[in-house]
């Protein structure tokens, strides 16, 4: 992060704190449409056309320790085999064999020289080409070149792994922009795997990711724990292209720090702003990230149906080194499993409102906007015209996007 960021960031929280309104000319925010989060076809189309077409976290490289390491994912419905090649470059594909459908891989993870579908042997090398038919006499004037694993995008930035089942995917740097650029103070590089929990949410994915994109709530859901320490009015948010926004929140209790980062190394490059304040990243459209100098989480947000969802939280640390993740890591992790659980118990009540006649649509405030932000950005990538009146979102942020990224590209 930069000085002119730096000092844009503190000015920000400093005239949050003090203003008395929203600033002059921001737009009142139009409800967001009830039905966006109860309407088949609507999600249909959100599947089709967000999920399925925008770069996701799919693992991390500790996850594929070696060549010929894989894993199988199927958080999207599709199942896919994500491989470590020889070359040590990791490639995706549809774990689908192109003679008749039968799967490469049923383990969730392993490790093989040469992927062989279990129906009838066909064979794959780690870059995907057919190497291999079983009774080659029967299939006269065949092109073994043509019938390669169907591959889906995928990419790193540094040690996380992120895929994208769009055939014209752009490349994830483009896609994330200002995110890459001001996580790599966090050196994601060299950033470790630490931890793994999953939680299923009894409610539509966008209704808990709508909680994570606000500070609005802390006074309400949690008094006891990070509202103790940060200033809710000081939040300055910044809406990023693409979906992506940053918010920083100031801690008025510096002094104070999570017992569960005693002793535990620290990365260097972090400046003041992650180190002094709580600073949270929404990488569209599903990850929410708290980083600090000490390590991060990954809250990614996973649609499963209408109306169920699945939560899942990955933690990353800097190196400690040789032997087990350091003992310090369960305070931490059992504190944050505390205020995931203050976020996540209104989940399935208010779903039961949202699907309620008493229920029109959600009026959000300045506070909000981040949310709006990520619903215009729902609605840019299904395309208006293609969802009901009901359910879209009009667009009134556009002024209010900035794009660092490319003013950085620029000179």
């Amino acid at each position: 992060m930069d000085a002119s960021t730096i000092e844009k960031i503190k000015a920000g929280m400093a005239y949050e704190s003090a203003r008395n309104g929203p600033p002059d000319g921001f737009p009142a925010l139009p409800p967001i449409p009830s039905a966006r989060y109860i309407d088949q076809e609507f999600n249909d189309l959100e599947m089709a056309r967000l999920w399925k077409r925008s770069w996701v976290y799919a693992c991390h490289m500790d996850e594929l320790p070696e060549q010929g390491s894989y894993i199988l994912w199927k958080r999207l419905g599709s199942p896919i085999l994500i491989i470590r090649g020889k070359d040590d470059k990791v490639r995706a594909f549809y774990n689908t064999c192109r003679h008749r459908g039968g799967p490469l891989v049923k383990d969730e993870s392993g490790r093989r020289n040469l992927f062989v579908c279990g129906y009838h042997g066909w064979s794959y090398d780690h870059e995907g080409n057919l190497v291999a038919v079983r009774d080659p006499r029967d299939f006269p004037n065949f092109d073994k070149s043509c019938l390669g694993l169907i591959p889906v995008a995928c990419e790193n930035l540094g040690n996380w792994v992120f895929v994208n089942c769009d055939e014209n995917a752009e490349p994830l740097l483009d896609y994330l922009g200002p995110v890459a650029d001001e996580m790599s103070e966090f050196q994601p590089e060299n950033i470790r795997l630490a931890h793994k929990a999953e939680y299923e949410i009894k409610c539509n994915v966008k209704v808990l990711l709508d909680a994570f994109l606000e500070t609005y709530h802390l006074k309400s859901i949690h008094q006891q724990t990070v509202d103790r320490f940060l200033d809710h009015m000081g939040t300055t948010i910044e809406l990023w292209p693409n979906g992506h926004s940053r918010m920083v929140t100031p801690n008025r209790r510096p002094e104070w720090k999570d017992p569960g980062v005693a002793g535990l190394p620290e990365l260097d490059t972090v400046g003041e702003i992650a180190r002094d304040n709580n600073v949270s990243y929404n990488v569209f459209p599903n990850i929410v990230c708290p980083p600090s100098p000490t390590g991060m989480p990954f809250i990614v947000f996973w649609p499963k149906t209408l109306n169920t969802m699945a939560l899942e939280c990955i933690w990353f640390s800097p190196d400690w080194g040789g032997g087990p993740l350091p003992e310090i890591w369960r305070t931490r992790i059992d504190n944050f499993e505390r205020i995931l659980e203050e976020d996540t118990q209104f989940a399935p009540q208010i779903q039961e409102s949202v699907e309620s006649d008493g229920f029109k649509g959600i009026p959000l405030s300045y506070q909000e906007r981040r949310i709006y932000h990520w619903h215009e950005e729902l609605d840019r990538r299904i395309g208006a015209e293609n969802a009901k009146q009901n359910v879209r979102v009009e667009p009134v942020l556009a002024p209010y996007i900035e794009n660092p990224h490319a003013s950085r590209a620029a000179e």
